[in-house]
């Protein structure tokens, strides 16, 4: 027994109670635990590095997807602008699912220490940035409805004119006059803006008429310039006729210039030969269409031999005489620049064109009706019919025995279009006028 040795435990059951207790406290408050909470944190801190960067990374994609917002608007593209609206709202849950993710994984501890409040500020930081860009999401988003909405309205006007210009171009067929055999543009040139109706021949009777008037002007003026007797030229032009004033004697040589002018008008080729004529009525309107805001001069000069400018050849060489150019020109250079195919650029010549348009203008829409409008005239000596006649000279006194006046001068022809009786415009001889 007395060799035999003691273990710790054996020694310290030997040893008195007091003294045993106050070992074992002191052996208890030298005790080393384990430590498992460094190895936590390390892999806490790895995670949180990887969390940031992958936050960072989708800041990234976000403003990515931000310029390719802006981009797609300039210039505008609607399929361009909805598929980055799409990643940039993918974007933007990628985030809110990282910011979830975090607070789930990481409760707010009790003490916070300086590194992690850096941390909390970076947060933050990029939270404010992505509420930044949620607000410009939906202002774009707003700009995209806006432009849609627009879009919209101005499909909708597109589907207003095609159904409008399909109705009035099913209106023009109904009278033949549809625009695709023409070989021409219909809006180029007006076709829809105008009606074929009474009342646009009305129009184009009444400024033949003031063309008539306007140029019946500068042909007094050179008779007066070379010195012509005008009463023994009106009275040549229509004996016995007794004007009410000297005045009035101007409506003979309007009456002149319409004689000359309309003759042939009936007929669909004008002053062309018939057998060589082949037109339609749709081809009448188109003419009247080509010709109608174009200047005569400008339009010769595209094709002087145009059926227009044989047109203006054939009645310039029919109203002024030879002797009556000699008179105003001294010479013949007009009539055999004219004779030749050509159209020279003088003030007169130019009024005359003026007149051959509105005479040329009237007659291509005259058979553009079907049936064409009529022309009629009323002869000298005829007694005044308020149904077909009206007279040039207003406030005329009628006869105190009730006797209708006579016509003295057939001034502008009338015409029956569709029913509808377009006055001839005659001067009254013998007739007193009212001051």
């Amino acid at each position: 027994m007395a060799g035999a040795s003691l273990n710790g435990d054996e020694e310290l059951a030997m040893l008195p109670t007091e003294v045993r207790e106050a070992q074992l406290r002191e052996s208890n408050s030298q005790k080393v635990h384990p430590q498992p909470m460094e190895g936590a944190m390390n892999q806490n801190a790895e995670a949180i590095d990887v969390l940031i960067s992958r936050v960072f990374t989708n800041i990234l994609s976000l403003k990515s997807a931000y310029i390719q917002l802006q981009s797609a608007h300039t210039p505008y593209d609607p399929d361009k602008i909805q598929s980055a609206d799409k990643q940039v709202i993918t974007e933007l849950k990628n985030l809110s699912e990282l910011k979830h993710f975090y607070r789930e994984n990481n409760p707010k501890p009790v003490c916070v220490s300086p590194q992690d409040s850096r941390l909390a500020a970076e947060i933050q930081e990029q939270q404010s940035l992505l509420k930044t860009y949620e607000v410009m999401v939906k202002k774009f988003q707003s700009e995209i409805q806006n432009k849609d909405s627009e879009i919209h309205q101005l499909q909708q006007q597109i589907a207003g004119a095609t159904q409008k210009r399909e109705k009035l171009d099913k209106n023009l067929k109904l009278r033949g006059l549809s625009s695709r055999d023409s070989g021409v543009s219909g809006e180029q040139n007006g076709f829809f803006l105008v009606d074929l109706t009474p009342d646009l021949f009305i129009s184009a009777v009444d400024a033949a008429y003031k063309a008539v008037h306007d140029f019946s002007k500068p042909l007094i003026n050179m008779m007066k310039a070379a010195a012509w007797d005008l009463d023994a030229a009106a009275q040549s032009i229509e004996t016995s006729v007794v004007y009410a004033k000297r005045a009035h004697k101007k409506y003979a040589f309007e009456s002149y210039v319409c004689q000359r002018i309309f003759v042939g008008f009936q007929e669909e080729s004008f002053t062309e030969n018939p057998a060589d004529f082949t037109v339609n009525k749709e081809s009448f309107f188109h003419q009247y269409l080509a010709l109608r805001e174009m200047d005569p001069l400008d339009a010769l000069g595209q094709n002087p031999d145009s059926i227009f400018g044989k047109f203006c050849k054939s009645k310039y060489l029919l109203l002024i005489h030879p002797r009556m150019e000699a008179s105003f020109f001294g010479n013949l250079d007009h009539r055999h620049y004219v004779m030749g195919g050509g159209h020279p650029r003088t003030p007169f010549y130019q009024a005359f064109l003026k007149l051959a348009k509105s005479i040329w203008l009237l007659h291509r829409l005259a058979h553009s009706f079907d049936p064409s409008a009529k022309v009629f005239q009323v002869n000298k000596g005829n007694e005044f019919s308020e149904v077909y006649m009206e007279s040039v000279v207003e406030n005329v006194v009628m006869d105190e025995n009730d006797q209708k006046p006579k016509v003295g001068l057939m001034v502008m022809p009338g015409f029956w279009i569709r029913g509808t009786v377009i006055h001839s415009r005659v001067y009254l001889t013998g007739v007193k006028v009212a001051e």
